[in-house]
């Protein structure tokens, strides 16, 4: 039975040392996060990250879930990486490779410019070709012919690729790109930041060092960026804490971390899926509400409906997320490593998803700047519940 979040847990059960904390305002700790993970009582676990979100949002906006109109635009599939879970590395993918020319990108970017998205979200692989000079151009002739568009571009490791193709250092490819138009930084590439994991993964990009500095750089030079943790590919719980922890504590340094978006692999086209353990849906309920909890200077976090799916990427809005994306009219990286949720999805539809869902829908900008907040009307949820 659900009771307010006000009513402190039993002292017999596992988590009441941890909601005290969680009423109090207090930072988490490890075994604090550990303990999350390990406990069995799952309603308690979203309770208490329900909380926090709400605490997160203030007054006025505890009901208020984003969502952004935008599109995702992916110039190439190729990447000089051969990561064992990403279909990138699978021949029978590489043979299907391309590269768009800035031409055919500004041929897409302007097929979303029509349907009215504000922002572009451009990720791809690691092509020698789409050097840095290749971005600018992207980036200027985007700039010049849709400057109502923010792009949101580039992950650290594309960053880093880049630098290392011009023999340049980070912060000179990340000024260069701004200039061009980079508006802000997705936050994909973190995969998992445990050496031992990364080893088995064969993932020799962008170690978490050099991940969590160039967000760092990023930051230093008025980017917002984002944040990512990808699970089922052999990771533990304490892995997952530990990579936690670890933007946590970039985001004390450098406090440009906008969001946090807990992701789910795909094992179509990899040779991984009999050694790893798929995650269940507990499981990705417990990565939403635990980053909420622990990532308590973050802003805000994602319930990835492309990753999800879109039954659970709603039931996680009830575990601290506060975001379900955007629109994003055609997405290619998870779909061809097997997912098979819907491509794209219209406004009116996630407006109904997030309101059927308990919540108020808010379209807002790339960063969180609020662009309108629906009138639908939401459908009643109980408070937190953090005791039986």
């Amino acid at each position: 039975m659900s009771l307010s979040v006000e009513k402190r847990l039993p002292p017999s059960h596992p988590l009441a040392g941890i909601a005290d904390k969680v009423l109090a305002g207090k930072r988490l700790s490890r075994e604090d996060a550990v303990a999350l993970y390990g406990c069995d009582d799952l309603e308690a676990v979203g309770g208490l990250a329900e909380y926090a979100r709400r605490q997160k949002a203030g007054p006025g906006r505890e009901r208020y879930v984003y969502y952004i109109h935008n599109m995702h635009l992916n110039p190439t599939n190729y990447c000089a990486e051969t990561c064992r879970f990403c279909s990138y590395a699978n021949p029978d993918e590489r043979s299907k490779a391309y590269r768009w020319s800035v031409d055919r990108v500004m041929e897409e970017a302007r097929r979303g410019a029509a349907l009215g998205i504000r922002e572009i979200h451009m990720v791809g692989g690691l092509h020698p070709s789409c050097d840095i000079n290749y971005y600018e151009e992207v980036l200027r002739r985007i700039r010049s012919e849709l400057p109502h568009i923010h792009m949101k571009a580039l992950t650290a490791v594309e960053i880093d690729y880049l630098a290392r193709l011009a023999g340049i250092g980070h912060e000179e490819v990340l000024v260069r790109l701004i200039d061009a138009g980079l508006g802000s930084m997705p936050g994909g590439g973190a995969e998992i930041f445990d050496e031992a994991v990364r080893s088995r993964m064969k993932v020799k990009k962008t170690p978490a060092a050099v991940w969590l500095s160039i967000h760092g750089v990023a930051h230093r030079l008025g980017l917002k960026t984002n944040a990512t943790m990808l699970t089922g590919i052999g990771e533990s719980v304490e892995n997952k804490v530990d990579h936690l922890l670890l933007l946590r504590e970039q985001q004390d340094r450098s406090g440009g971390f906008q969001c946090f978006i807990p992701l789910k692999c795909y094992y179509e086209g990899s040779d991984i899926k009999d050694e790893v353990r798929e995650p269940a849906a507990e499981d990705l309920l417990k990565d939403v509400a635990v980053s909420r909890l622990l990532l308590d200077n973050f802003p805000h976090i994602k319930a990835y409906w492309i990753q999800l799916g879109v039954a659970l990427a709603q039931r996680a809005l009830s575990f601290g997320a506060d975001d379900m994306d955007g629109t994003i009219l055609e997405e290619k990286i998870t779909h061809a490593a097997g997912a098979r949720t819907p491509l794209q999805m219209a406004k009116d539809r996630m407006e109904d998803l997030i309101a059927e869902a308990g919540y108020i829908p808010v379209e807002r900008d790339t960063v969180y700047n609020i662009v309108q907040v629906s009138e639908r009307p939401a459908e009643p949820v109980p408070s937190p519940a953090v005791q039986r």
